[in-house]
């Protein structure tokens, strides 16, 4: 019996070994084949997950410091002409108290945002009807003449090159198009029959040739998402190479078609979290709203396992609770604007600290 154990304790020392080599090497060259993401993916041992996460965690530090950068959400509006089967603001759900921002709604956010020391505003909304394209225009235009020294970042969703043309032009510096999953059977699953990852893949193209800083991501554990979409996933943003990776766990609205899906797990968004920050050292990844919503500790978590971003909610506290993307969503203290102190009490108790820096001497705008 005894030379049994040995044997099976010998395995298991040999698996750890292994899983540890796979993410050196993931640190060492950015790059691991199918089969080794796979298995950082499902390995179950405790020490190897914390040994990635040490790992990604070391990577950021050496290239950022301890500073975690903050930037300033403005959640533009919850109108959205998509009905996506996840989200809480799809174009069918009659339960949604709709709004769009004014345009002095949003300069008043940004200028409280700017007096609290943001440097980067974050633009994000529903898909809006294509006639609203020049309203967009000219709001990013007024925001980049008053706030010269800032960067603008965007994420409202799919649009003809034209428009992401003229938004670029206008001062915008960064576009977040999560492309969800690349996988075209599941993305598929997700979305209704008019919309295609192909049109997705597309507008990222776009915004790569037209010289923005791109974000792309997933939801970590959306219905029907495998391991092996995962790893597609990763394949396809390790080939991309994004500025910005966004990422955060499935998290079910109950007046949605997938509703009474189980949430995503904290965990493996954490574990890519790690993945892409050893693949993509110099790459801005913001620990998720989503991701403190279904952990309280989500934030600290994100962070401690690579994550470099935060972004405070800057938009007006009475619409705060209508953009209702997915159910309990944390709408106050440390996630709001207002909550900047808690904030950074919360990032000192693991060791870091706000940089309100735009990120410049990595990214050039």
């Amino acid at each position: 019996m005894k030379k049994i154990w040995n044997n099976k304790r010998d395995f298991i020392f040999l698996q750890v070994a292994i899983m540890r080599e796979l993410v050196d090497i993931l640190r060492e060259q950015q790059h691991l084949d199918s089969s080794s993401y796979q298995a950082l993916l499902e390995c179950n041992d405790k020490s190897v997950v914390a040994y990635l996460h040490g790992q990604a965690r070391e990577v950021g530090d050496e290239v950022f410091g301890k500073g975690i950068f903050v930037r300033g959400l403005v959640e533009l509006t919850n109108v959205c002409r998509n009905d996506c089967l996840y989200c809480g603001i799809r174009k069918s759900n009659t339960a949604v108290e709709r709004y769009v921002l004014t345009t002095e709604q949003v300069l008043q956010s940004c200028q409280q945002g700017y007096e609290l020391g943001f440097r980067t505003f974050v633009l994000q909304g529903g898909e809006l009807p294509r006639d609203k394209a020049p309203w967009l225009v000219e709001l990013v235009s007024e925001i980049r003449q008053r706030w010269k020294d800032c960067a603008i970042t965007l994420s409202l969703g799919e649009w003809p090159r034209e428009v992401y043309e003229a938004l670029k032009q206008a001062g915008a510096n960064r576009y977040l198009l999560r492309h969800e999953s690349h996988n075209a059977v599941h993305y598929g699953k997700l979305h209704p029959d008019e919309m295609s990852i192909t049109n997705r893949l597309q507008c990222l193209m776009w915004l790569k040739e037209l010289g923005y800083q791109v974000g792309t991501g997933i939801m970590v554990g959306s219905p029907w998402q495998s391991i092996d979409n995962i790893v597609e996933d990763i394949e396809f943003i390790e080939h991309f190479k994004p500025e910005m990776i966004g990422l955060g766990p499935f998290v079910p609205q109950h007046d949605t078609p997938l509703g009474k899906y189980a949430t995503g797990s904290a965990d493996l968004t954490c574990r890519l979290y790690s993945i892409f920050r050893l693949m993509f050292p110099n790459a801005l990844i913001p620990s998720t709203t989503a991701l403190n919503t279904i952990d309280p500790n989500g934030r600290t978590m994100g962070i401690m396992a690579g994550a470099n971003v935060v972004m405070p909610n800057l938009s007006p506290v009475s619409v705060r609770k209508n953009y209702n993307l997915y159910d309990g969503k944390a709408i106050s203290n440390a996630e709001a604007a207002e909550g900047i102190a808690l904030l950074e009490a919360q990032l000192a108790t693991i060791g870091y600290h706000i940089n309100w820096n735009r990120g410049d001497f990595i990214f050039k705008c």
